[in-house]
């Protein structure tokens, strides 16, 4: 898995998220990449899953190694005792007492288990491999959703500067309604007008203004940082021209991370078989023991005391001939169980298939939606300063004025809106074809 580091991100948790900012910062895309993958939680439970997933592949977790224990006792006796001997003696004893210790070492290990240990140790392998896999699809995911909050916040960036400009405009027309009225040029409705349309501008400022703030603290929470505001984000927006759909398409049969995924769900599925048909080979352990045992006797017994110590070993084979058909069970399932991870792949494959090309041709469709757009502006732009120059010496009328100034403004919201949807859309594109991490921000 690549791993992504960015020089700037102390720099920019410090700036953006715990200093009071007098200044408004711009908020690179990379560096909230870094800050995000740096914060966001699911990222970092993705990461300590793979930290699990490593510790279960470690050698102490592949069952290769023996097991050693200890184990000690002591036993204490206190007895009233008839004993008679062979000569006919008898012998009373009351509160005899007698004691036994021991302590020993026991070490097992298992030499062959059917090759069970083996395909075990494989399939742990291979669940690090998929915790990893899914670690990717969680970064994805996650640079994903921040560039499409990203670029949300950017899209209402613009549009509240736009409407910002337009409001300019309309208090500029109030002023020389206002002049025009005082020198009897024009009625007072020409300034009531003005009047109402600055209001109307006054409220489109502030809602924009509103949904930015919340695009900015949807932002944060994919950051996983405080919600702040005091920040602007980069609008300048490039697309990548040299994409080449065959060349995507094919990377998106063999990159794209949910293929890949199934991919070792497919090799565990192999294991899995191979694993539960170990079942039908024997098992051989090798045993051994190191032990010290002390007894002391009552005056019963014809020995006083004894000590020995001793080391014994051995070895054992273990093999279930028949269970009842569990066996043979297990490994019908699993078997079934693997055909049926093939078939999602099969399944998978045309849905990736599929879904890359209706991707490729909304982005392309978007992309020639965005360039109308741009070439639109144009238009609006060159109408909007014509009729303003006639309004400024009388030949239209402050309605066509205004109208010229609304059509500005939906060109721009419309191209914005165009612009921001192409390259999310071209993100789309990407993630599919399992290229998002290749590109740099």
């Amino acid at each position: 898995m690549k791993k992504m580091k960015y020089s700037t991100l102390s720099f920019w948790v410090f700036a953006l998220f715990i200093t009071p900012l007098f200044s408004q910062q711009v908020l690179l895309k990379s560096e909230a990449i870094a800050i995000a993958l740096e914060n966001n939680y699911g990222v970092k439970i993705s990461n300590n899953n793979i930290k699990i997933a490593e510790n279960n592949t470690n050698i102490l977790n592949s069952g290769y190694l023996p097991s050693l224990s200890a184990n000690a006792g002591a036993t204490y006796n206190r007895d009233n005792t008839e004993a008679e001997f062979a000569n006919g003696d008898v012998t009373t004893l009351n509160g005899a007492e007698s004691s036994r210790y021991n302590a020993g070492l026991n070490l097992n290990y298992t030499l062959f288990d059917g090759l069970g240990r083996r395909y075990n140790y494989k399939i742990l392998k291979e669940q690090y491999q998929l915790s990893e896999l899914q670690a990717r699809e969680t970064i994805e995911n996650t640079i994903a959703q921040l560039l499409t909050v990203y670029y949300t916040v950017a899209q209402q960036s613009e549009n509240e500067r736009a409407l910002a400009e337009t409001l300019r405009i309309s208090k500029n027309r109030l002023t020389r309604a206002e002049y025009q009225f005082e020198y009897g040029q024009s009625s007072k409705l020409a300034v009531l007008n003005a009047q109402v349309d600055i209001n109307n501008d006054s409220i489109n400022v502030m809602n924009a203004s509103q949904q930015l703030n919340n695009s900015k603290r949807d932002l944060g929470v994919v950051l996983g940082s405080p919600p702040v505001n005091n920040f602007e984000v980069d609008t300048l927006v490039t697309f990548l021209m040299q994409l080449n759909r065959n060349e995507l398409l094919q990377k998106a049969k063999t990159n794209n991370v949910a293929l890949s995924q199934i991919d070792r769900s497919i090799s565990l599925s192999e294991y899995n078989v191979k694993l539960n048909a170990s079942s039908y080979l024997p098992t051989i352990g090798l045993t051994g023991t190191y032990g010290w045992n002390k007894n002391n006797n009552n005056a019963a017994s014809f020995v006083a005391g004894s000590t020995n110590t001793g080391l014994s070993a051995g070895v054992n084979l273990s093999w279930n001939l028949f269970d009842g058909g569990g066996t043979i069970t297990r490994v019908k399932n699993a078997n079934i169980e693997l055909e049926n991870q093939m078939l999602q792949k099969d399944e998978l494959l045309l849905t990736i298939e599929t879904e890359f090309n209706k991707a490729w041709d909304d982005y392309q469709n978007k992309l020639s939606i965005y360039y109308v757009q741009e070439s639109n502006i144009i238009t609006s732009k060159n109408n909007f300063e014509r009729t303003e120059e006639q309004f400024k010496i009388g030949q239209v009328t402050s309605i066509e004025f205004r109208q010229a100034q609304l059509n500005l403004l939906n060109s721009e919201i419309n191209r914005n809106r165009a612009k921001y949807d192409a390259k999310i859309a071209e993100l789309l594109v990407l993630q599919l074809s399992g290229e998002l991490l290749n590109i740099e921000f």
